[in-house]
């Protein structure tokens, strides 16, 4: 098992790439620790590695995810998120703790965070939906990834019409959060809800328009018709 983290550490230092590395610092506020390795590749990567680990249990796969998270290394935590997301037919409802420990230990930044929580605990929440509930909680978190992984967690969910009372729950928690990363977030749900249900969302947004941070607003109608962009984005 630990030969499988050597490796992968290995494979991605060898791929290291300076250009990289301080081109993709750019997208962050934070200091972000990475290789410098292109995301597409880490994904490669992760899955041929993945074919080593077919034979070993879901605690296993885990376990070894820990150990990716541990490091930092932002293309670490990409393998991590790959090999969660692998192993998704397996979740049960007791590993939550755990992802929501992943999230609160580990989580610095937003490509973390969404790569994550818009695979791994959405297919999660979808696969138990009472956990929804969950995310209403994390929305009142003092931890901005845990706020912003509220909202990110049901990107995919939103675009089915799944949880839609649920995600405008999270939005008018979220509605003046400070946080800009967090504004992001649910205003891209919002969006993502919008692909199914544009009325709905349109009318929230309206609702909420004098209080919501104007950041959240352009996300959240930023692929709405044009009539209805201007008028929500009207002062």
């Amino acid at each position: 098992m630990a030969d499988i983290i050597r490796q992968i550490r290995q494979t991605l230092k060898s791929l290291a790439d300076e250009k990289v590395r301080q081109s993709g610092q750019r997208f962050f506020k934070e200091a972000v620790k990475m290789y410098g390795v292109k995301t597409p590749v880490v994904r490669r990567i992760a899955k041929e590695f993945f074919v080593s680990l077919k034979d070993k249990s879901k605690t296993e796969i885990f376990t070894l995810c820990e150990k990716l998270w541990q490091s930092g290394v932002i293309e670490e935590a990409f393998a991590a998120c790959e090999w969660t997301a692998r192993k998704h037919k397996a979740l049960e409802v007791d590993d939550f703790p755990l992802l929501e420990r992943w999230i609160t230990q580990y989580i610095t930044n937003w490509a973390a965070c969404d790569t994550f929580c818009n695979h791994t605990v959405g297919t999660f929440v979808e696969m138990y939906p009472k956990y929804v509930k969950e995310l209403k909680r994390w929305a009142k978190s003092d931890n901005l990834w845990q706020r912003r992984a509220a909202a990110v967690s049901l990107i995919i969910p939103a675009r089915k019409g799944l949880f839609q009372q649920d995600i405008f729950a999270i939005a008018k928690i979220l509605l003046t959060d400070s946080e800009d990363m967090v504004q992001k977030g649910y205003g891209w749900m919002l969006k993502a809800a919008a692909d199914f249900d544009t009325p709905s969302v349109f009318n929230f947004v309206m609702d909420n328009k004098n209080t919501m941070p104007r950041t959240a607003l352009r996300y959240a109608v930023e692929k709405m018709p044009p009539a209805l962009k201007i008028k929500a984005m009207q002062r």
